[in-house]
């Protein structure tokens, strides 16, 4: 969960998310010294008075600076490919869910069983209890079982939407009339909170997102339970 003045991202909660960490601090200190490099010559251009002639034309210097930024990219690019792949993988779920987006609302629907499935409204803050947070507590949670591989279905029956979690690195719309996937599996226990991240009409910051992750045998037993209730 994010709290004020945080300036780095949640912490991961799947292992695809501990991925994306680590090539964002990959990528950002790659950007540092960059930046500092730059800084460095154009503090030292400008405050220099010499010139060295055999700088102004030199092919070697255009080799260098052409070579340089390529290898750069290309440090970029592998571990950027190689988790946009990892992202893509849907190895075996032992569990999936169908998340449909409605104006204002997530429904949700567990496909291995015969009759579960659920809307997940948010609480209005006058009915909020203490420890909740507003704008983003929900009357029902998608609970999963944690340590185990979770198919996401992702679509909507009317406008975009998007189903967002950031601590599970999940991001993906859903689109009218069309069936998105997307996997996860959660390293710990927790709850996790996401919003719609697709502007999808006036309600739209009304659109939480909460994923409950529990050890399996918690997660039977809220199963049994729910389908006795239904």
């Amino acid at each position: 969960m994010a709290h004020p003045t945080q300036l780095g991202f949640q912490d991961a909660a799947s292992p695809v998310m501990e991925e994306l960490l680590h090539f964002h601090d990959h990528a950002l200190m790659i950007v540092f010294l960059i930046s500092t490099l730059v800084l460095y010559i154009i503090v030292a251009m400008v405050s220099t008075k010499l010139t060295n002639k055999y700088i102004l034309d030199s092919q070697e210097i255009e080799i260098v600076w052409t070579v340089l930024p390529a290898v750069i990219l290309v440090l970029i690019a592998l571990p950027s490919l190689r988790i946009l792949y990892l992202m893509d993988e849907i190895n075996d779920p032992h569990l999936t869910i169908k998340a449909m987006g409605h104006q204002w609302y997530w429904s949700y629907e567990y496909t291995d069983y015969e009759d579960l499935g659920f809307d997940s409204y948010m609480i209005p803050t006058q009915d909020l209890t203490p420890g909740q947070f507003r704008l983003l507590e929900t009357d029902h949670r998608m609970v999963v079982p944690m340590e185990s591989p979770i198919r996401v279905l992702i679509s909507a029956e009317d406008v975009l939407h998007s189903w967002a979690v950031p601590s599970l690195g999940i991001k993906l719309d859903g689109v009218p009339g069309r069936l998105n996937q997307t996997a996860f599996i959660a390293s710990r226990p927790g709850v996790f909170y996401g919003q719609c991240s697709e502007i999808c009409g006036v309600n739209h910051s009304v659109m939480p997102i909460v994923v409950e992750a529990v050890p399996l045998e918690h997660f039977e037993h809220w199963s049994s339970l729910m389908l006795e209730d239904a």
